[in-house]
Parts: structure tokens; C-alpha cells; sequence
């Protein structure tokens, strides 16, 4: 019988180091050693740190419950407030570190890696359109105003949280969260005002 794969546990720990470390933080070494391989089999399975950062930004996407947004049994809006209260959660039950791994590797290495440079901007091109689909729903459903550009609404959302977990991170409060959501869902994303009658 064939030795089994050691990648997905290499993945796994690279997750969580870049997660935990940072990018140039976290060695080769430091991942081989999380993952309880030696540090060879990581050549076994990637040319080199930056190819296994976009693995792992993939692995990291997938854990974000995207698969929610697209919950058509769910109301639109609904889905993407449970969607942002779900990664609130899991900020704050991590005592408010880490942030999210997209933006750390925006901030940290898109400056001087083309390569994780272009990761990013996919990771977050997903993520927005699965936003925008979202708004799109509700807007058609006739929960948000005709005129809500909803690509460029998407966008904005996104950005306003990665800068929301950033100020979360250094206030260790939920107050920004909360600045988030009644911001988001309380001005932002309101429904249609009615016009008076005369």
C-alpha cells in the first residue's frame, strides 16, 4: 500500500501557521514541524513557500461558510448578516487575534509578492461576487433600492470589514463590530424608502 500523502496535513499547518505567525514569520521548517513532517516532503509537493500560501489562502476561503450567501431557502439579507456575525464570532471567540488570512497576506506580502498579490485579489473577487449575488437577490426581491449598484456595494462591504477586523484587532473591543453592522444593515443596506403622498 502506497505511504499516504502528507500534503493536506502540510496545507492544514501552513493554514494555521500563516494564520497565527504571519507569511515571513512562518518558516518552511515551522510548518514541516506543525504539520509532523520532515522539512523534505514539503519539496515533495510544493516548489516553494509562495505556491503553498495559495493553496492555503484557498484551504482558509473554503472555511469561510461562502456556501451560505448562495442559501436561496434563507432571505438575502439575512444570509449576509449571518454571514459577517459568523465571522465576528469566530474573531471574537478567538480573543481577537489573527484577523482574517486574505487581508493579513494583503497587507503583510502583496507589496512584494506578485504571485500572492494575485491571490489575494482572486480570493477577494470571490468573495465580493458571492456578496454581490446576494444584494442582487435582495434587490430584485425589492429589499434594496433600484438603484443600488450592487458590485461596487460588494466591494465596499468587504472592504469595510477587513478595516473592521483591523480596528477589532487593535481595540480588542466589539465595539467596531458593532459600528460594522449598524452601518452595514441599518443605513447602508435598507429598504426602499416609500414616497408620501400629497
Amino acid at each position: 500500500m502506497a505511504r499516504h500523502s502528507m500534503r493536506e496535513e502540510i496545507v492544514d499547518a501552513a493554514v494555521a501557521q500563516f494564520h497565527s505567525k504571519g507569511y515571513n514569520a512562518a518558516g518552511v521548517k515551522d510548518i514541516t514541524d506543525a504539520a509532523g513532517t520532515p522539512k523534505g516532503s514539503f519539496y515533495n509537493h510544493f516548489d516553494s513557500k509562495e505556491s503553498l500560501a495559495l493553496v492555503a489562502l484557498n484551504r482558509y476561503g473554503a472555511t469561510r461558510r461562502m456556501q451560505d450567501l448562495a442559501a436561496s431557502d434563507v432571505a438575502p439579507l439575512l444570509r449576509l448578516r449571518t454571514h459577517f456575525e459568523f465571522l465576528r464570532d469566530e474573531t471574537v471567540n478567538a480573543g481577537y487575534t489573527r484577523g482574517c488570512l486574505i487581508g493579513n497576506f494583503g497587507a503583510e506580502v502583496a507589496d512584494h509578492s506578485e504571485t500572492i498579490r494575485a491571490g489575494v485579489r482572486e480570493s477577494l473577487g470571490r468573495w465580493a461576487s458571492m456578496i454581490a449575488g446576494t444584494l442582487a437577490e435582495a434587490k430584485e426581491a425589492g429589499v434594496l433600492r433600484a438603484d443600488l449598484d450592487t458590485e461596487k456595494t460588494a466591494r465596499f462591504l468587504l472592504n469595510a470589514w477587513e478595516g473592521t477586523l483591523i480596528a477589532a484587532r487593535s481595540s480588542r473591543s466589539p465595539d467596531t463590530f458593532d459600528d460594522f453592522f449598524d452601518t452595514a444593515f441599518g443605513t447602508l443596506l435598507t429598504p426602499p424608502r416609500t414616497q408620501a403622498r400629497p
